[in-house]
């Protein structure tokens, strides 16, 4: 069932509009007995995996990813490395 609302109804339920829309249903907006607008609900899509974000990056040609893996280590293994950054910066 198509659910319609002048504009004067739609602005004094609006909440009701919303909760309707929430609900699934679409909701018409109509002016002087003609449709002018309709509300929706919007379509909630599955966000992507990083590395599927990676891979149409790759596909677009603004990533060339590194076939070498390389392990990551620390810079500094002393403790307190980053005190004595810190403190040398401000000198």
């Amino acid at each position: 069932m198509e659910v319609i609302y002048s504009v004067y109804e739609a602005k004094a339920r609006f909440s009701e509009v919303i909760r309707q829309v929430r609900e699934g249903k679409t909701v018409t907006v109509s002016y002087r007995g003609e449709p002018v607008a309709e509300i929706s609900p919007i379509e909630r899509r599955q966000k992507p995996t990083l590395d599927q974000r990676l891979s149409d990056l790759e596909r677009q040609g603004a990533l060339v990813r590194s076939r070498a893996r390389h392990a990551l280590r620390p810079v500094e293994r002393r403790p307190g490395a980053l005190v004595r950054f810190l403190t040398e910066r401000h000198e």
